[in-house]
C-alpha cells in the first residue's frame, strides 16, 4: 500500500441512521492525516480501528501516528468532534506533536495578526473563532500535555500564521508540514463555499525503482560494485562487460495525488487547476434536479463532481457528503456515471467505513465496508 483513505462519514450537515458527518484519515508511510472531524469523530475513529484489528490484522490507525489535522472549513459538521478527541488523546498520554491547519479570509487574517478582534461581519463558522474557543476550553499544549500547533492560512495571499496558547498570533514564512515528513506533502486547494474553505491534497513523491539485488548476486558483484550501481553509476567490469545502472532498477514509482474536498461548489479553481490527480473525493450533496439549491448554497451536485473530475483529469472519483434525504447513493452514482461514461475516469460512491487505496504500482481500489469486512 502506498496511500490509503479511510472514510468515516459521508453525510452532509446532519447524521442519518446509516451515515455520519464528515471525517476521514489518509495513511501514508510517514504518518496519518485527519481531514475534518465532525461530531462523534472519535467514536467513528475507534470503530474503524476495531474493524481493522478484526478483519485486517497488521493494518493499524494508531493515534501516535496521526501527525496533522487538516480542516476544510469551519462548519460544525466538519469540526465539532475535534476538541473532544484531542482531550481523549491527552487522557491516553499522547506525546506525538499535533499540527492543525485550516483556511481563513484575508480580513480575518489581518485582524488576528494585528491582535485585533475578529471582525463582526466574519461568519459564526469562522475557524479563528473556533480556535480561540478550543484554546479557552483546554486545547493548548500546556493543558493537553502534548504539543499542539493551531495554524490558519489566507489562501488568497498564501499567508500563514500560528495562533499561540497565549493568544498572540505569529506570522509564518510558509505553511508548516508534519514533523519528520520528507516524502509526502500536504497542500491546501482553494474552494468556493459560503465560508473560507479548501480541499486538501496529500502528495507522495515518486521514486526510483527497487534495486535488483538478486541480479547483482547472480553476477557475483562486490559490495562496492552494488553500491555504485544502486547510486545510479554505470560500471565496466574487468572483463570489459558494461553494466547499466538502469538495468538493475525496477519500474519507477509515480508520484501519488490524493485530493479530498470539503463543502464546495463544482469546478473550484484550486482543484481544476491541477491535472492528473489519482483520487478525487468530492462532495455531491445534491442530485442533478436540485442544481438551483447547489448554486444557492455553494455545494455540488453529483454531475458537478463529475465535471470537476474531468477538469482535473482524476483517475478515480469518489462521491461523498450526500444529503440526508437520499436513502442510498444509487441515483447520484448513476448521474455521475453518465457524465463520465466516455472518459477513463472511474467513479464510485462512498459508504461510512470504506477504504480507498493506492498501491505501490499505482493501482486504485475502493474497498466497501460490508459489516463483516471489506469487499472490492
Amino acid at each position: 500500500m502506498r496511500m490509503e483513505l479511510h472514510i468515516l462519514g459521508t453525510s452532509s450537515a446532519r447524521p442519518t441512521g446509516k451515515r455520519q458527518v464528515s471525517g476521514s484519515l489518509i495513511q501514508c508511510d510517514e504518518g496519518i492525516v485527519v481531514i475534518d472531524a465532525g461530531e462523534g469523530f472519535q467514536t467513528r475513529y475507534a470503530d474503524q480501528r476495531k474493524r481493522l484489528k478484526t478483519y485486517d490484522k497488521g493494518n493499524t490507525l494508531r493515534a501516535s501516528r496521526i501527525n496533522a489535522v487538516c480542516l476544510t472549513h469551519g462548519h460544525l459538521d466538519h469540526t465539532w468532534g475535534l476538541l473532544p478527541w484531542m482531550h481523549t488523546m491527552a487522557l491516553d498520554k499522547r506525546e506525538t506533536p499535533l499540527l492543525i491547519l485550516g483556511p481563513t479570509s484575508s480580513e480575518v487574517f489581518d485582524a488576528v495578526i494585528a491582535g485585533e478582534p475578529i471582525p463582526d461581519f466574519a461568519p459564526s463558522a469562522e475557524l479563528a473563532r473556533q480556535i480561540k474557543g478550543c484554546q479557552e476550553l483546554g486545547g493548548t499544549s500546556e493543558s493537553l500535555g502534548y504539543s499542539v500547533r493551531w495554524v490558519l492560512g489566507d489562501l488568497a495571499e498564501n499567508r500563514w500564521l500560528e495562533m499561540g496558547d497565549d493568544g498572540v498570533a505569529t506570522p509564518l514564512k510558509t505553511m508548516p508540514q508534519p514533523e519528520g515528513w520528507k516524502k509526502n506533502r500536504m497542500h491546501p486547494l482553494a474552494t468556493h463555499h459560503t465560508v473560507p474553505s479548501c480541499a486538501w491534497m496529500i502528495e507522495s513523491k515518486g521514486g526510483i525503482g527497487k534495486f535488483n539485488r538478486l541480479k547483482a548476486a547472480e553476477l557475483r558483484l562486490s559490495d562496492e560494485q552494488k553500491t555504485q550501481l544502486s547510486a545510479g553509476n554505470d560500471l565496466i567490469l574487468e572483463d570489459g562487460t558494461s553494466l547499466k545502472s538502469q538495468d538493475f532498477r525496477g519500474k519507477e514509482r509515480p508520484a501519488t495525488r490524493f485530493v479530498v474536498s470539503g463543502d464546495t461548489s463544482e469546478m473550484s479553481k484550486g482543484i481544476t487547476s491541477l491535472s492528473e490527480i489519482d483520487v478525487l473525493v468530492h462532495e455531491s450533496t445534491f442530485l442533478n434536479d436540485a442544481q438551483q439549491w447547489a448554486d444557492e448554497f455553494l455545494h455540488s451536485t453529483s454531475t458537478g463532481a463529475a465535471r470537476t473530475a474531468l477538469a482535473c483529469k482524476a483517475r478515480h472519483l469518489v462521491l461523498t457528503h450526500f444529503s440526508a434525504r437520499l436513502k442510498d447513493a444509487t441515483v447520484p452514482l448513476s448521474e455521475a456515471t453518465q457524465i463520465l461514461e466516455s472518459s477513463s475516469t472511474v467513479v464510485s460512491a462512498a459508504v461510512d467505513g470504506d477504504r480507498i487505496t493506492i498501491s505501490d504500482s499505482g493501482s486504485i481500489s475502493h474497498l466497501v465496508w460490508a459489516d463483516d469486512g471489506w469487499v472490492s
